[in-house]
């Protein structure tokens, strides 16, 4: 996946955990759909992490580079 489209899909479905679903990281993927991405925090900072290159997928690579 290239970094333009995992940012895009973290901004407008990150809040529903669709970013952490399709890394492979369903445990916190369900989190985030039963919390608002907790409270929206958490959301921001994958946001941040996603831009910087810093979200990983489940195996531990980055997942839009």
């Amino acid at each position: 996946m290239n970094k333009t489209l995992g940012i895009i899909i973290t901004i407008f479905l990150g809040m529903f955990g669709v970013h952490r679903f399709i890394a492979g990281k369903t445990g916190t993927g369900l989190l985030w759909l039963l919390t608002g991405g907790v409270l929206g925090i958490g959301w921001l900072l994958d946001i941040l992490n996603v831009c910087i290159g810093a979200f990983t997928n489940k195996e531990g690579y980055v997942w839009a580079p």
